[in-house]
């Protein structure tokens, strides 16, 4: 089985969203760390929503990883406008060695404060995936 974590950061990297789409479990999810309460679900939310991540972000590198076979995490950093961005990702994969759930960890604050400045726009054009998000919360 070829490493899904490899595959995501190169993709992300490249901004390759089909890329990303093809490591997802069909019941992926992604909990919003703006909210703490939106949770992204299914392939076509989830497309969306990484394509406005990743299309936000500048010069994304991911740099270590620490992890086993089912739970990873990844360190990243890049730019948002002029700010400095880091992620400390944390992927769930499934038996299938697809990803399951993807929970973001970003700072520093100013950061964290462009990124939902560039993202919520680009979010706010597919309402309906904003209010799936919202009742996502379990």
């Amino acid at each position: 089985m070829d490493d899904v974590v490899a595959r995501y950061r190169a993709a992300s990297e490249a901004n390759d969203i089909d890329a990303l789409g093809e490591l997802l479990e069909a019941d992926a999810e992604l909990v919003s760390p703006l909210s703490g309460r939106m949770v992204f679900r299914g392939p076509d939310d989830m497309r969306l929503l990484l394509g406005a991540v990743y299309g936000s972000l500048r010069d994304w590198r991911w740099h270590e990883e620490v992890g086993d076979n089912s739970l990873r995490m990844v360190i990243g950093a890049g730019k948002v406008g002029p700010f400095k961005l880091g992620d400390a990702m944390l992927f769930e994969l499934s038996r299938e060695g697809k990803i399951q759930r993807i929970r973001p960890h970003l700072r520093p604050w100013l950061g964290l404060t462009g990124f939902a400045l560039l993202v919520g726009p680009r979010l706010a054009r597919h309402p309906g995936v904003i209010l799936r998000a919202l009742r996502g919360a379990r």
